[in-house]
């Protein structure tokens, strides 16, 4: 399955800076027998009884995340960036290669004890992710794991996220 669904996905060379080389997400998007795919695969590595609820940030891991929660009649918490949610939310700032940035969630989005599955396109460096664990901690939620359709293990994201476990479908080992 991974040749098939790495078949989905296009290389952007030098985008969005010279020597980036970008992952497209979008013909896997077009196809949806491939959709259908990667949940099957987030399905494998995370039995649906094992969660409660799936969360995603913005916005790519809204793609991937409705789609599971659909797919599993689950439902689907947002993670996004500072300003978009209205009522209480909590926040939390991570560190960018260029920056910070931060994420937010409703303060009400999680229970205390559901268990949630994290969602999302791509694994790099680890700190979005870092990020959207600490949210459902904070929300009072136990993180299953993540789960991810491309990691870039050469930047070794993994490694920021030790105490979880990490799933991905397709894995590029070199840049």
């Amino acid at each position: 399955m991974e040749d098939y669904l790495k078949s989905f996905v296009r290389e952007v060379a030098d985008f969005p800076k010279p020597g980036i080389g970008f992952k497209d997400i979008t013909p896997l998007l077009l196809d949806p027998e491939a959709m259908t795919k990667v949940c099957m695969a987030f399905e494998k590595f995370y039995p649906p009884d094992s969660y409660d609820l799936v969360v995603g940030p913005e916005s790519r891991g809204f793609i991937f995340g409705v789609a599971l929660a659909t797919h599993l009649k689950k439902g689907f918490v947002p993670i996004r960036k500072p300003g978009k949610l209205p009522g209480p939310t909590f926040r939390e700032s991570y560190a960018l290669e260029y920056g910070q940035d931060a994420l937010e969630i409703h303060q009400d989005a999680i229970k205390n004890g559901d268990r949630v599955l994290i969602v999302d396109d791509l694994l790099a460096t680890g700190g979005t992710i870092s990020a959207c664990l600490e949210l459902v901690r904070r929300c009072g939620g136990e993180a299953v794991g993540c789960a991810f359709v491309i990691e870039l293990a050469f930047l070794e994201g993994r490694k920021n996220l030790p105490r979880h476990k990490v799933e991905s479908i397709l894995r590029y080992l070199v840049e």
